[in-house]
């Protein structure tokens, strides 16, 4: 703390505190709207909270670089309705303790989360200012309904999605959107803050996010211009177009979901508008999608170290092999197959990766190479702005085997039909695997198979300008089935 604001109204009336994780928004934000509605001083506090009573982890380097950005964004937003943000680092509980104790606030609000660590420090936070007899309430936003609402007949929760889909549809209509609030009522006094600059969230030496902001607008109104142009010009093509890495066919909205930046409400509701041409059902696939994210955290709720444990403890004996040269092979794009590496390099050059391409270069590492998914998922971790604990985690056993509604382990991903397939012209390999670019088609999947004078027209030395193959498509699924049948 090295800076002191002064932000304000009458310090004799109690303000209310509103406490802001990963909800950086004004639009939607229930706890924020709440606040305005009391017509009491609003105090904006983020918590950058990273010592809870649980062990967790600390945001990876792409969602710190996000987070940056989103806190600039955030903090012009609540200016310009009257607010200044105050910036915390340290436990949630000692930060509200001491704002209380100086500003005399009697309110506390936020939006809910819903990782482990966060429930365990929002739940002992509420139980506390409900001693004191100060308000505490909490508000959704960051899901389209409580994970523990949706259960089995038998009471128990959703271990398959089909189910749990028709569960959601069966059920109410999710919530329309709240306003953002179009003024604050002010609270003068001197509050410490942090200065952004100190956390040091953004890289340095090497700056390995300089290429970020050519795909990126992080904050609330990128968040908005990203859904206005998904409605607009692919949400009619989404169902075909979401794979095709080549094309631009996806919303790219998740890391903007991720920070709170838009809400799933805002989300379910704009596609639902009669404005919105859909002949092709482009958009029921997508609230499909909006749904995955939903059950993942149904399951994590129900599983709190979901990245640490095989939801399938059958895989606890699975023979995993640890290689340190094909896992690096794996991070920097150098494996040999063009549609794992250019997956691995967009990775590496936005902070984001095509969902079809994550579940090749996933599949690849795990079943290919027999390398621990909980190793790749540590590296999505770090190195995607949308890192998001129940997804990343969910998503990264589903395609190992191990998760609740796995593909089975036997599905085992062909990257070079794969690359075929959903790439057959190859704009997404040459566009990141520019080494390539001057390969036929016949041969970009499979630049071993060249013959000499193609590879010498394309000016290709194989284990020079590209690598070969570091496995055997065939020798590596052999060695997988193995593998698994070993461990059943």
């Amino acid at each position: 703390m090295n800076m002191v604001r002064k932000i304000g109204s009458d310090t004799t009336e109690k303000p209310v505190i509103v406490l802001f994780r990963h909800d950086l928004r004004l639009a939607d934000n229930r706890a924020l709207y709440a606040a305005s509605q009391t017509g009491k001083p609003v105090i904006p506090v983020f918590v950058r909270d990273e010592e809870t009573a649980v062990s967790t982890r600390p945001l990876g380097g792409a969602r710190q670089w996000w987070l940056h950005h989103s806190l600039t964004s955030l903090t012009r937003s609540l200016e310009a309705i009257g607010a200044k943000l105050i910036l915390r680092q340290g436990r949630t509980q000692a930060i509200v303790d001491e704002l209380i104790s100086q500003t005399k606030a009697d309110m506390v609000l936020w939006n809910r989360r819903y990782d482990p660590a966060g429930i365990e420090t929002d739940t002992a936070l509420k139980a506390r200012l409900l001693e004191r007899g100060l308000r505490a309430e909490s508000f959704d936003g960051h899901l389209l309904h409580e994970p523990y609402s949706l259960k089995t007949g038998a009471g128990g929760y959703y271990r398959v999605f089909t189910p749990f889909w028709r569960a959601f549809l069966g059920g109410p209509e999710p919530r329309d959107p709240v306003p953002a609030p179009a003024k604050l009522k002010p609270w003068i006094g001197e509050i410490a803050s942090a200065d952004l600059r100190d956390w040091r969230l953004l890289p340095e030496k090497p700056d390995w996010a300089k290429a970020f902001h050519h795909d990126w607008t992080p904050g609330e109104e990128g968040a908005k211009q990203k859904l206005a142009d998904f409605l607009e010009d692919r949400a009619a093509s989404y169902k075909n177009d979401r794979d095709l890495p080549g094309r631009e066919g996806t919303s790219r909205l998740s890391p903007h979901l991720a920070h709170g930046e838009i809400t799933p409400f805002q989300i379910w509701h704009a596609s639902k508008s009669p404005a919105i041409k859909d002949q092709n059902a482009g958009l029921d696939t997508f609230r499909k999608e909006v749904g995955w994210r939903e059950f993942s955290y149904h399951l994590l709720f129900n599983n709190p170290k979901l990245h640490e444990d095989n939801f399938n403890e059958s895989f606890d004996s699975f023979e995993w092999i640890s290689s340190a040269r094909n896992f690096n092979a794996w991070k920097t794009g150098r494996t040999g197959y063009p549609i794992v590496d250019a997956g691995m390099r967009q990775l590496w050059q936005t902070g984001w990766m095509h969902n079809r391409v994550r579940m090749i270069v996933a599949s690849f590492l795990i079943k290919h190479l027999l390398i621990d998914w909980r190793e790749g998922e540590k590296w999505f971790w770090d190195t995607l702005v949308d890192a998001d604990p129940a997804s990343n985690a969910a998503s990264w056993q589903w395609v190992a085997g191990s998760g609740a509604d796995a593909s089975p382990y036997f599905r085992i991903f062909n990257p070079i039909l794969q690359g075929e397939k959903f790439d057959p012209k190859g704009n997404y390999v040459r566009q990141f695997v520019p080494e390539l670019k001057d390969l036929p088609d016949k041969y970009l999947h499979r630049p071993w198979t060249a013959p000499a004078v193609v590879l010498n027209s394309a000016n290709i030395e194989l284990d020079k300008d590209y690598p070969g193959p570091i496995v055997e498509h065939g020798a590596a699924r052999k060695r997988a089935l193995e593998a698994y049948s070993r461990t059943r």
